[in-house]
């Protein structure tokens, strides 16, 4: 169970922090909701406790941990050549784990994409969305700014 001020990462908003635990009656039925609220455009999120595992939500990485990552994201190796609808689908699947290494992969395929025949709308979407996941997870665990951590996977990626 998570406290309030914790740190989490839901997978596909990116790293946020619990501001409240609160009870809501909806139908007649009782439920405890973790809040959420996220850096990136101040969403709040209500997710029951039950669902959390479920929806893949957990605790950001340590700073260990994500300086590990950053030394091993020049060996993230770029998705297959895939038509447009296998390339999202599979890439949302990525992104829906929830695991650093896949979201990466997300970043650098549509990167790399983009450089040589450019994206479509919903793939460049994607690619932001998979940016400021991964960004705000780093910036979380290593304690740095945006643009900082913008410019490490800039470096790292080869973007």
């Amino acid at each position: 169970m998570y406290q309030i001020g914790d740190q989490v990462v839901h997978p596909l908003h990116g790293a946020g922090q619990v501001v409240d635990i609160v009870e809501r009656t909806i139908d007649g039925v009782c439920t405890t909701y973790y809040a959420l609220t996220f850096a990136r455009d101040e969403t709040q999120l209500f997710i029951p406790l039950e669902s959390c595992g479920k929806l893949g939500v957990r605790p950001v990485c340590s700073r260990d941990e994500a300086e590990a990552f950053v030394r091993g994201l020049e060996h993230i190796t770029c998705g297959a050549d895939k038509s447009w609808n296998q390339r999202y689908r599979e890439n949302m699947l990525h992104l829906r784990s929830g695991d650093l290494n896949e979201v990466a992969q997300v970043v650098k395929s549509l990167a790399a994409r983009d450089r040589e025949r450019g994206l479509s709308t919903g793939e460049k979407k994607m690619l932001a969305s998979a940016r400021q996941i991964l960004e705000s997870e780093l910036c979380a665990a290593l304690g740095r700014s945006p643009e900082a951590v913008a410019a490490i996977i800039d470096q790292h990626l080869c973007i």
